[in-house]
């Protein structure tokens, strides 16, 4: 497709529909289909629309308080309790614990209830936001100073993102 359009009438198109995000001035999605009737590709669109916009970032909200009022009275929570401030006391800290959500997988539930979890258990808890890539975890991990980075994901990414997040990781 790209080899077979009209690379100045994609270029136009493509002005037009970032000249009307960023002014606020004109029908969006009409520019937006010109540019696709011109053959620009959804990633083309979708950069000129970025550039306008910015990205949306969703950040996952980790809340505490939920297992411990639950389990308190149990031995083996009052144990990890323990053994997790013996920890925090070994460390000079609490130990840091990441929860990230690779790729396009955009199902958070699950990784909300793991990071509230350990939250009530003494961890600090860094939530990564949905959609990142295993350079971005990395570097959040690295950043944030985790002493652990855990992958939730309901989409494969265990099979190829997962590597790249080690790979990265270790780099």
């Amino acid at each position: 497709t790209k080899r077979q359009r009209d690379p100045k009438r994609v270029d136009a198109a493509l002005a037009v529909l970032g000249e009307t995000a960023a002014s606020g001035k004109g029908n969006l999605l009409t520019a937006a289909v010109e540019a696709a009737r011109a053959r620009a590709t959804v990633g083309e669109i979708s950069d000129v629309l970025r550039q306008a916009f910015g990205d949306h970032v969703a950040v996952p909200e980790v809340i505490t308080e939920v297992y411990g009022s639950a389990f308190r009275d149990e031995p083996e929570y009052r144990t990890l309790v323990s053994r997790i401030g013996d920890v925090a006391v070994s460390l000079g800290r609490r130990p840091r614990l990441m929860v990230a959500k690779l790729g396009q997988d955009g199902h958070d539930r699950g990784a909300k209830v793991i990071a509230s979890a350990f939250g009530d258990l003494g961890f600090d808890v860094v939530a990564g936001p949905l959609f990142q890539m295993p350079e971005e975890a990395a570097a959040m991990a690295v950043a944030s100073e985790v002493h652990v980075v855990g992958v939730s994901s309901l989409a494969a990414g265990h099979k190829t993102l997962l590597p790249q997040l080690v790979a990265a990781l270790k780099a």
